[in-house]
């Protein structure tokens, strides 16, 4: 039987990981989720996304059904706030709604860091057209994300949640996702030849 040695001291990331020291105050940043539209996967994003650090709101631009979203226990807005920055993410989660293209207007007028629309990567998303409509130049319209998240064959709606917040992080580490480690293996092999730990 072989045990493992965990060099915890010399690999902050790995003491974190193994719960033994606290990400460093402010490492992550403040970070900010906004789930457009009262759905069952906008309640799992921030759901998720709060155990991930993310503060979430809830954007709901119709009075009723924003009402009826407050018992999520997020915050609700029904217009997109003026002071998002590039700490905020936001994903829409119905391609569907009648306000798609007014909000989606109104969220690349922020500073916001990114923002993207659940739907069918194999046909072309409806904010386009909706984009197009209300005169949305179209370098504005290709800063739309879609799809959103990861490509792991996700369908209800805990598992697009899943997909969209490891895609938000990859893109916000620098990484691509999915199980590409080569690099890292490599770098490990040189130092195991070299007898550097």
């Amino acid at each position: 039987m072989s045990t493992h040695t965990h060099h915890d001291d010399e690999d902050p990331a790995c003491a974190v990981a193994h719960g033994t020291a606290s990400p460093a105050a402010g490492s992550a940043g403040e970070r900010t989720l906004v789930a457009v539209f009262a759905s069952p996967v906008a309640g799992y994003l921030l759901r998720y996304g709060a155990d991930l650090g993310f503060r979430g709101l809830l954007l709901e631009p119709d009075q009723a059904r924003a009402a009826g979203a407050a018992i999520t226990g997020f915050p609700v807005a029904t217009a997109v706030p003026d002071d998002l920055d590039d700490s905020a993410d936001v994903v829409i989660t119905d391609h569907h709604r009648s306000e798609l293209g007014p909000v989606l207007r109104d969220a690349l007028g922020t500073k916001a860091r990114w923002i993207g629309v659940m739907g069918n990567p194999r046909h072309v998303g409806p904010h386009v057209a909706a984009l197009t409509g209300l005169g949305v130049p179209d370098a504005e319209i290709a800063r739309v994300h879609r799809p959103i998240g990861l490509n792991i064959g996700s369908r209800t709606p805990p598992e697009i949640a899943i997909a969209a917040l490891a895609g938000l992080l990859a893109d916000r580490n620098g990484r691509p996702g999915g199980f590409e480690f080569q690099a890292a293996a490599r770098r490990l092999a040189r130092r195991a030849r070299s007898g550097k730990h």
